[in-house]
């Protein structure tokens, strides 16, 4: 698998990187024609739209409240540990693009500084579902670079050599994005904008972490085995961390990551006693 994957990571063209710089040009350029370059009017143009799709969405509370978990990078990339043993450059990857997706989320974050539905809106126009998030941190989703900078990941990482194959994967990946970072605004949390926005900026991230990891050897000591017992205590902790979550939320969402962490420290410590 690991051959498989850096054979993927190899064959992409810098070019990538014009999908998502466009996809944000065309973004802005559609706020500029509606005046919508200053937080009042961004909010304005899109508070019809993000009450018709949080009503709906917010029909399925526990559904949407589950899902949305997996934006939180503890519970996707604990699900992902399953691979840590057979594929680690995409571990190599998934680290780098981790990595620049929380420093562009934090400091775009804090440079356009929207406020959330909560702050400003209502709150009997909207339903909230789980904590009731306010403050000026909605533009971008958090949740949505997250999702897209793993899925982004995964998507070169396991791209099929077929192209049948390779339009299905593509596409279930893209639809499994959008289902997710839906969520955002079915809960109340973000504005339709703010998940669009996000999205392209972690495709961008991911496609960042994989030629970090295609050019620099930053990440490549993970997969030697003198290292194994500091990412035994890491998923332990991880393990605990989700433990606690299952105990005082008890969500379905929280098993997956947590089996999936039971498989890896069982697969990692047998590899390491193995030596």
């Amino acid at each position: 698998m690991n051959k498989n994957i850096i054979d993927n990571f190899s064959k992409l063209n810098r070019s990538l990187f014009f999908l998502p710089l466009v996809f944000l040009l065309i973004i802005v350029f559609f706020l500029y024609s509606q005046n919508a370059l200053n937080v009042a009017q961004y909010v304005q143009i899109q508070k019809s739209y993000f009450i018709l799709i949080n009503s709906k969405l917010s029909q399925f509370p526990t559904l949407i409240y589950n899902l949305t978990q997996i934006g939180d990078a503890l519970i996707f990339l604990s699900i992902l540990t399953v691979f840590f043993i057979n594929a680690p450059k995409m571990w190599e990857a998934l680290i780098s693009a981790s990595l620049v997706s929380l420093i562009l989320s934090r400091a775009l974050k804090s440079i356009f500084s929207v406020p959330r539905p909560a702050e400003i809106l209502d709150h009997h126009s909207f339903v909230i579902v789980g904590k009731t998030l306010k403050g000026f941190s909605s533009l971008p989703s958090g949740h949505s670079i997250t999702i897209f900078t793993v899925l982004t990941v995964l998507l070169y990482a396991l791209m099929p050599e077929k192209l049948p194959k390779k339009i299905f994967w593509t596409l279930l990946l893209f639809f499994i994005g959008i289902t997710l970072i839906s969520t955002r605004v079915g809960l109340g949390a973000h504005y339709p904008l703010d998940v669009i926005t996000g999205s392209a900026i972690g495709y961008f991230c991911g496609l960042s972490g994989i030629f970090i990891s295609r050019k620099y050897k930053i990440w490549n000591w993970i997969a030697l085995k003198k290292y194994y017992p500091f990412f035994i205590a890491l998923f332990l902790v991880c393990s605990i961390i989700i433990i606690i979550k299952i105990i005082n939320e008890n969500l379905i969402i929280f098993y997956f990551p947590l089996a999936g962490l039971i498989f890896s420290l069982f697969k990692i410590t047998q590899e390491y006693v193995k030596k």
